[in-house]
């Protein structure tokens, strides 16, 4: 465990031993945070998936840099047909630590195995085309649409709990049943699927004779009644009909029961075919569609790009004044020795006129003319001492408020007007090493040594710098 302000190694004490500050309570978030990931671990051994997903997501509220926490939530995601959400996981996982983290292992799996990963793309379009029929009342679409999801995915929860959905709406309660209960297989503890089965349990009850009332059986009299599994059967008794009458029902009956054959039977074969050509030409049209979208889109991407660099190429334009770009750092230099000849005490103002030499990050070196380089030489030797003290004062002020962002400039300037001042340099170090810039803290602690070597200041430096490389070497 590492302190958030510092990044040194805590010890036992509710204190950092590196700067001071107060760790107790952090200690305490990042204890709660592993109990909510335990916890989510038992949970998983039971299949109590849902309740192990609200234990991850407690445990990253606390600690959002949880890996195992993340990795697990991954896990259950996958397990559950949430293959977009359980990518989302592993790669955060991955940022937050690129070494030594599983997460790696789980993304070039499902990159190595593409086939796979687009089968499963495909079942989530399929699912999201069954929701939409829902909407339309196209349930027997949705329902074939989810028996595919359901036949290459078995463990996707949703599809399977929409399947039996729509079942309850066509009252199918021994299909809805049976779905619910493979999604109890999948996660045992899913408020969704509890609800829906306690729905239809209610419907499936025996029905208890025993309750009627009194004069309802007496009205019943004459009657048989029993169960035939989950059917309750009352048959009358004693009674007789003529066999005219039995011989035109049995014949009414025979009429009905192919009328249901060719309505139940060959109609939705033929709907079913009819359909499925339907839900082809669809597919056909939607993958067209996705790919003329990428094509926009890339081409939206390029555009962007080429604005943007026409953009900078304008602003690049608009900084030079000349081809070689060398007028600007005329005037700035210009401004400088003026100031300097009119008020030599005006350090502020000399200072500013000099930023405008600096050379920005990724820009072209400029190339100068000789007259100009022993005009800023001859500058530099009068008046670097005063510049330097002048960004010191200025950079160790901001370090101390600890306003690093501004220090961090002003104390690099402080040291390349004097490439002796051991206090600019190590302080900057410092700066560094509070924004985590560790390269760039070992660079100026390595100059600290190098220039005030057996002094106080460096023996620190090597402190830090042993402290960072150790830092380094336990990540």
């Amino acid at each position: 465990m590492i302190c958030y302000r510092c990044g040194c190694t805590l010890s036992e004490k509710d204190f950092c031993t590196g700067c001071g500050a107060d760790v107790g309570m952090y200690k305490k978030i990042l204890a709660l945070s592993n109990r909510y990931y335990n916890d989510a671990l038992e949970r998983c051994q039971v299949r109590d998936l849902s309740g192990a997903i609200l234990s991850l997501k407690q445990s990253l509220k606390l600690n959002k840099n949880n890996v195992d926490a993340r990795n697990l939530l991954g896990l259950v995601y996958f397990e559950t047909g949430e293959v977009i959400e359980a990518l989302g996981q592993w790669v955060i996982s991955k940022n937050i630590r690129d070494t030594k983290n599983i997460a790696t292992d789980y993304i070039d799996i499902m990159q190595r195995n593409q086939a796979h990963f687009d089968s499963m793309n495909q079942n989530l379009k399929r699912f999201n085309q069954s929701l939409e029929y829902c909407y339309r009342d196209g349930l027997d679409f949705a329902v074939i649409q989810l028996k595919k999801i359901i036949s290459g995915a078995p463990k996707y929860l949703r599809a399977r709990q929409l399947l039996a959905l729509i079942y309850i709406k066509f009252e199918n309660w021994e299909g809805a049943k049976r779905e619910l209960e493979k999604c109890l297989t999948i996660d045992a503890n899913n408020t969704t699927t509890l609800r829906y089965m306690q729905e239809v349990d209610s419907i499936l009850a025996p029905v208890d004779m025993g309750h009627m009332h009194h004069k309802q059986r007496k009205a019943d009299a004459g009657v048989q009644v029993y169960q035939s599994g989950n059917e309750t059967i009352i048959q009358p008794v004693n009674r007789k009909e003529s066999k005219a009458v039995s011989v035109l029902i049995n014949i009414a009956i025979g009429i009905l029961i192919g009328v249901a054959i060719t309505y139940f039977l060959i109609l939705p074969s033929k709907i079913y075919s009819v359909n499925e050509a339907a839900n082809e030409t669809v597919q056909t049209i939607s993958d067209e569609k996705d790919k003329k979208t990428a094509e926009l889109d890339s081409m939206k991407l390029t555009m962007s790009k080429l604005e943007q660099e026409n953009a900078e190429l304008k602003s690049r334009l608009g900084d030079y004044a000349d081809s070689d770009g060398s007028l600007r750092s005329t005037d700035a230099l210009m401004m400088a020795v003026n100031t300097y000849m009119n008020n030599s005490d005006d350090v502020e103002a000399i200072a500013a006129a000099l930023e405008n030499l600096e050379q920005k990050d990724g820009a072209e070196v400029e190339v100068h003319s000789d007259m100009f380089e022993s005009l800023k030489s001859s500058l530099m030797a009068r008046y670097s001492t005063k510049l330097a003290e002048y960004y010191y004062n200025k950079g160790y002020e901001a370090y101390k408020n600890e306003d690093y962002e501004n220090a961090i400039p002003d104390l690099n300037r402080a040291f390349s007007y004097d490439r002796n001042n051991q206090d600019a340099v190590f302080y900057l170090g410092n700066a560094y090493r509070r924004t985590d810039e560790l390269d760039k803290a070992k660079e100026a602690y390595a100059q600290v040594i190098d220039i005030a070597s057996d002094t106080e200041k460096a023996s620190k430096a090597e402190t830090y710098l042993a402290e960072i490389n150790n830092q380094e070497g336990a990540e």
